[in-house]
């Protein structure tokens, strides 16, 4: 295993891992905040950092078929969610690409400072 290199983002609101405060999206790349994860509500991102996936798996969501990645946490390994690899339902093809993070598993820091952690 190498050396953890961590994105540190700019912005007056950035949500960070629950965990270890962690960078991992800007409050601008929310898609959507009516969504649900495993352990309840959950926000849809369009683009997020120092993450790792997991293995890809079907499952059957709310809304269908999806091929989907768990995501962790790069520095604490904690799971935050999981991001879109591949929808079935012509409806659902927005969301590939794209990542659940669970509002449990995530803080909003308005600090305005990229670098406090």
């Amino acid at each position: 295993m190498g050396k953890m290199f961590k994105v540190y983002l700019c912005g007056t609101s950035i949500y960070s891992c629950s965990s270890c405060h962690t960078h991992l999206a800007k409050h601008d790349q929310i898609v959507s905040k009516a969504f649900q994860g495993r352990h309840g509500r959950a926000f849809l991102f369009s683009n997020v950092v120092n993450i790792t996936l997991g293995p890809k798996e079907d499952r059957i969501l709310i809304t269908g078929l999806h091929t989907v990645a768990d995501c962790y946490c790069n520095c604490c390994q904690a799971i935050l969610g999981w991001k879109y690899v591949e929808a079935f339902e012509e409806s659902q093809k927005y969301k590939e690409g794209k990542c659940i993070i669970e509002k449990a598993r995530m803080a909003l820091d308005t600090a305005g400072s990229a670098l406090d952690d």
